[in-house]
């Protein structure tokens, strides 16, 4: 068994995808993780069908993103759970580490996203803007710290806030989160400069954001089911330690 599989029947799959791995590429001798379970289930002693094993992608995690992952091994366990994510029933909650504290302890964040395709940026852009999309997602701070990393004169802080995404666009939780002030650290893509610079001090190489919490009903014996996993990075481990 793959040491990443976190629950496995014959409906679905649930994995916790590692930072740096992508969920699934086209890109030759790219390691992904839908062809690891592919492998995976290809290898199984107890396999009896011919062929490529199914596997659906119900919904991804961006590359340098760690997290909970649910795939679906039949055809009718993808259009549940399809239709789940949909209708906003297939719920995620993540981790960030973000520079600085938030203004307020929790709150709301509604944007309206455009993604260019050619850059594979999101932009936080005027609701009436052709192609924007609705973002909403839910914040609470957990827990502040101060970090003093190699060659800072200062200590500065730094936040672990718990996000509960409600839509699901393209690169959402970094884009909205720096736009209002709170950069993920260790995203090179959307952080500005003072977090990219507190990033490389701080040793963060990833960006610090973990999908830890899954929950969905199961498509066949429509059991709700909850998985939870602490981030393994190591710029999140000083908050659950002390």
């Amino acid at each position: 068994m793959l040491k990443n599989i976190v629950y496995e029947d014959e409906h679905l799959i649930v994995i916790f995808k590692p930072a740096g791995i992508a969920t699934q590429t086209a890109r030759c001798g790219q390691q992904d993780m839908v062809s690891e379970l592919k492998n995976y289930l290809f290898q199984k002693p107890e396999r009896t069908e011919r062929g490529e094993p199914y596997l659906g992608v119900v919904h991804r995690l961006d590359q340098p993103v760690s997290g909970l992952l649910v795939f679906a091994r039949t055809k009718q366990a993808a259009s549940e759970l399809g239709r789940q994510l949909q209708k906003d029933r297939l719920k995620k909650n993540y981790y960030a580490v973000v520079c600085g504290r938030p203004v307020k302890e929790s709150g709301r964040l509604e944007n309206y996203l455009y993604k260019d395709s050619k850059t594979n940026h999101s932009f936080v852009v005027d609701e009436n803007t052709p192609g924007a999309k609705k973002a909403v997602l839910d914040y609470q701070r957990v827990k502040t710290l101060m970090v003093l990393g190699e060659g800072m004169e200062h200590e500065a802080e730094v936040s672990l806030v718990d996000i509960s995404l409600l839509t699901g666009r393209h690169h959402q939780i970094r884009a909205q989160l720096s736009h209002e002030g709170m950069p993920i650290l260790g995203d090179g893509k959307y952080g500005s400069p003072y977090s990219k610079e507190l990033s490389q001090r701080a040793g963060c190489k990833s960006v610090a954001l973990c999908a830890y919490k899954l929950s969905f009903e199961h498509p066949v014996t429509k059991k709700v089911l909850t998985f939870e996993s602490r981030p393994e990075e190591e710029i999140f481990l000083p908050f659950f330690t002390r």
